[in-house]
């Protein structure tokens, strides 16, 4: 019988795995599981931190799933004095804001990271807080728990703090530290770097002389005034201690955290509600990544138990406009995912959450996409409205920055500059670095900063409080804004005078490089700003449009800024330093300033509130769990929740955000009981072709460091089957299958391994299988010719007399894990297939091991008048056009061609009317369409 069915070995033998995984719960071309506990889209600080947390507890599987890939260590991203020096490189979305008009019209660079980590691999390292006044107006605006002694915890959780390496060098710069304030066994390594340029105390000085003080600790939430904050740095290696390194290395091997790599989140999927067409449609030829076009450096710097159902491509009557989220209560069963525009999407289900962690900018338009947003925005693409939320987008906030530029030209002190200018000084500080890890290459990050009042820095404080007191909401914000955002502001608005009146909160900071640079920075904004889809397209990057200075009190602060730097250049202690007032000059008026301000505004770095934890009638988005009004288990956990951008920088605030947010997600969760029928994700779109750069997890890999790999679709990371998830093919079959391995039975599929799909199934329930799958496939009336059912049984014979199903192991052969990674059928076939049986259903059997079947022999050829190349070719390019693999495609051709004509002369009694012995040319074309027609659909392919 072998014989006579070698031709479509091939096919057999990709049949097998597609029958193996079905039962299984998965489909041929899944890459992940069909289902996990929890999906975490976006691998940053607050992704990781999540992901991490949640997976503590074994019984859960979590997914986290990253656009961007993971570093290579390399030296510009680990070694401090590269801060800011990979900034718009490969680990960059390269974002761009919409023209500023308010300022001078341009466009600006708005960094962020797409990499395993985030942010965390490309900030400038600083590490502090933010005021208490900030946290406790989160608290005030709506969410009980966020105040700054709700925070403290999460702050401390997540750093192990490293006192200053000297008693002196903590006197002479003022670093002092409350121990009952740090965390001292955090993942995160915060310490202070081994050099400290001596300029710093010249500042620290000058603004002690003008009244503004240096704080004892800045981690206890005092933030008005001088302050030497420490980095995330390793304190021992000196380098980076980012939140890959910290959340994800050490803890790679752990079994239930999965993490890929190289995949955009394209949908998110909704029980009930029709995928959105315009986002879910690949587009062919396109591969745009989302990434945007911002060029090189930029300088530097809750729910019940319950089935889930999975979408379908058919439009559905439950299409929802205007929906509103106070009650509705929209379930969320996974997302959608591709590597770019042009490729398949993927689906991968959620049994209990989805936590959106992409970031202010990503995570507000993925929600959009998705369908949940501002109705106003969502109709002008005709995407579904799932939930009309008009905060969605709105309330952006950033810290904006104007840089200054005042040369220090005492060459007493060393400079950063000299590292660039002195080629032997930065030879030497290089050798040091690498030998002591030491010296000048460790002091990258700024670290002597300052956060001054207003009332201390200037005499118009009052007059420029009032001006914001009186006036009205809408005033400068976007026009034609949802009441309840415009009620939002009002109520931030009110606390931000509140803040800005008193001595004891910052308005603003100044970043000192050492090297005559005082940038100052907005901490608490006025202006607001919106991030929209720019199109249904999700991998066009959004429309940014951070509003800069539009509110004329940030713009004013500013003003005072740079004219208190006058004054600070002024003192004595930094007279020594003979600065060089270049920009602004020492005698500009306001003008002056205005236009420098104007053409210098930059980002921070720290966009936020898109999607703010605010109540649902002010504009808010998430509720104090962080769950996206509306829905059950939908959530946020990323910069976009904060109310109020804090006087900070962001990152150590994001992974005590993140570290909170894991709290409540596990507290809401523990009387949960997930799913216990996974969804099937044969309906979803997918080809198996696509090669996925991931970052896989092993279970017995002994390695703690992620590895970037090209892998094939079933070699992409580690699968998880639930308790008693079982996936029947037909209900004809579901009574003879086994019930697949408990939630422990972990199967990890690594690249350079064989790929494992566990079975316990008798043959009778595959043979069952086989057979229902075939028959129950209609074929078209141009095959009637074919004998569906003895294909069918053919099949079903092949697999159940030369296949030992004992409950066995299906294991793909080491011929199949080939160098280039893709799982092809050559023409010749070395080794179509290895089965080896590990145990009987009872689990009793000791492991063996039998190879089933082998071939070598190429597919038989067969005689015909047709014209054969025409014949392979128009077959190729069928499958081709469907998404079949060239590869695999040329390989199948044979096949084919071969075993029609061969089925074509063995049926001259069943022969068309035309009485002719053999099938003529137009006659076998069709057939051949209509066989690969059935071959395409058989396999979901088409």
């Amino acid at each position: 019988m072998l014989q006579r069915l070698f031709p479509i070995l091939p096919i057999l033998a990709w049949l097998l795995s597609s029958v193996s995984s079905l039962l299984h719960g998965r489909d041929i071309n899944a890459r992940l599981l069909d289902s996990y506990d929890y999906i975490v889209v976006g691998c940053g600080i607050s992704g990781l931190v999540a992901s991490n947390r949640l997976s503590e507890d074994s019984s859960v599987t979590v997914l986290c799933i990253e656009a961007g890939v993971a570093d290579q260590d390399e030296a510009i991203i680990q070694i401090p004095v590269y801060v800011g020096a990979d900034i718009g490189g490969i680990y960059d979305w390269n974002l761009l804001t919409v023209p500023q008009l308010q300022l001078d019209g341009g466009t600006r660079p708005m960094p962020q990271g797409k990499v395993l980590g985030g942010g965390s691999i490309l900030n400038a390292m600083c590490w502090n807080r933010g005021g208490q006044d900030d946290y406790n107006t989160w608290e005030a605006l709506g969410n009980p728990g966020w105040g700054w002694d709700g925070m403290l915890p999460y702050f401390m959780k997540s750093e192990t703090y490293t006192p200053v390496y000297s008693e002196e060098i903590a006197e002479r710069y003022s670093i002092n530290y409350n121990p009952a304030v740090h965390g001292f066994a955090g993942p995160v390594q915060v310490s202070y770097p081994k050099y400290i340029y001596p300029q710093s105390i010249n500042l620290f000085d000058a603004l002690n002389y003008l009244g503004i003080p240096t704080e004892f600790d800045q981690a206890e939430g005092n933030t008005a005034g001088a302050a030497f904050v420490p980095t995330d740095l390793d304190p021992n290696n000196q380098t980076r201690s980012d939140a890959r390194r910290a959340y994800f290395d050490p803890y790679a091997t752990r079994e239930n955290f999965h993490v890929i790599t190289g995949q955009h989140v394209t949908n998110i999927l909704f029980e009930g509600v029709s995928t959105n067409r315009e986002v879910s449609n690949p587009i062919p030829g396109d591969n745009s990544n989302g990434n945007g076009a911002a060029l090189g450096n930029t300088g530097g710097l809750g729910f019940g138990p319950g089935p889930t159902i999975p979408p379908t491509d058919e439009e559905t009557s439950s299409r929802f406009v205007r929906r509103d989220p106070a009650s509705s209560s929209l379930r969320i069963i996974g997302v959608e995912f591709a590597s770019d525009a042009s490729a398949s999407r993927q689906a991968v289900y959620a049994t209990r959450e989805v936590i959106v962690a992409a970031g202010s900018l990503h995570s507000a338009q993925l929600l959009q996409l998705s369908g949940i947003g501002p109705a106003s925005l969502l109709d002008q693409f005709d995407i579904t409205v799932v939930l009309d939320l008009p905060g969605v987008g709105n309330n952006l906030q950033d810290h904006c920055l104007v840089g200054t530029y005042y040369p220090y030209n005492n060459v007493s002190y060393p400079s950063p500059t000299d590292l660039t200018t002195n080629l032997t000084y930065n030879a030497e500080a290089e050798a040091e670095y690498y030998m002591y890890k030491t010296g000048p290459w460790t002091a990258g990050s700024p670290n002597a900063l300052a956060f001054p009042p207003l009332p201390l820095v200037s005499e118009n404080s009052a007059s420029i409080l009032s001006n914001a007191s009186n006036q009205q909401a809408t005033d400068y914000l976007v026009s034609g804004l949802d009441d309840t955002i415009v009620s939002g502001f009002q109520a931030q608005k009110a606390s931000l005078v509140e803040i800005l009146s008193s001595e004891t909160n910052a308005a603003y900071e100044i970043i000192n490089n050492n090297a005559g640079s005082l940038t100052v920075a907005v901490m608490h904004p006025l202006s607001r700003g919106t991030c929209y889809i720019a199109s249904p397209d999700p991998f066009d990057p959004p429309l940014i449009d951070p509003r800069w200075l539009s509110n004329p009190v940030d713009r004013r602060v500013l003003i005072e800024a740079l004219l208190f730097n006058r004054e600070i250049l002024a003192a004595p202690s930094m007279v020594e330093l003979h600065a060089a007032q270049f920009v602004p000059p020492v005698d500009a008026n306001e003008d002056v300033l205005n236009q420098i301000i104007n053409n210098g505004i930059r980002t921070e770095f720290h966009p936020s509130g898109t999607c703010a934890m605010l109540p649902l009638d002010q504009g808010g988005v998430v509720d104090s769990h962080l769950r996206v009004y509306g829905t059950q288990n939908l959530r946020i956990v990323d910069a976009g929740i904060f109310p109020i951008v804090p006087a900070a920088h962001l990152q150590a605030v994001v992974y005590a955000v993140a570290e909170k947010a894991a709290d409540i997600i596990k507290e809401d969760n523990l009387s949960v009981q997930p799913d216990s029928v996974a969804p099937s994700s044969s309906s979803v779109p997918s080809t198996s072709n696509s090669t996925l750069r991931t970052t896989t997890l092993s279970a017995n890999s002994t390695s703690s460091r992620a590895t970037s790999n090209s892998t094939n679709a079933f070699a992409t990371a580690s699968s998880f089957l639930g308790s008693e998830n079982t996936r029947s093919i037909s209900s004809t079959t579901i009574s003879a299958m086994s019930k697949s391995p408990t939630r422990s039975n972990l199967i990890t599929m690594t690249s350079g391994t064989a790929w494992t799909l566990t079975s316990s199934v008798p043959s009778e329930a595959v043979s069952s299988t086989v057979t229902t799958l075939v028959s129950s496939s209609p074929l078209p009336s141009a095959s009637s010719f074919f004998s569906q059912k003895d294909l069918s049984s053919s099949i079903s014979d092949v697999v159940t007399s030369t296949v030992d199903f004992k409950g066995s192991d299906v294991q793909a052969s080491s011929e199949l894990s080939s160098v280039s990674r893709e799982f092809i059928f050559p023409s010749t076939l070395p080794a179509v297939a290895t089965l080896s049986t590990s145990s009987s259903i009872n689990d009793k059997q000791a492991p063996t091991s039998d190879t089933v079947f082998k071939s070598t022999t190429s597919p038989t050829s067969i005689n015909s008048q047709l014209d054969m190349s025409q014949l392979r070719s128009s077959v190729i390019a069928a499958l081709t056009s469907e998404g079949i693999p060239p590869p695999i495609a040329s390989s199948l051709e044979p096949i084919i061609v071969g075993t029609l004509s061969a089925l074509g002369q063995a049926s001259t009694t069943a022969a068309p009317a035309s009485g002719d012995k053999k099938l003529q040319e137009a006659e076998l074309r069709v057939a051949i369409a209509a066989f690969v027609e059935w071959l395409l659909a058989f396999f979901h392919l088409g």
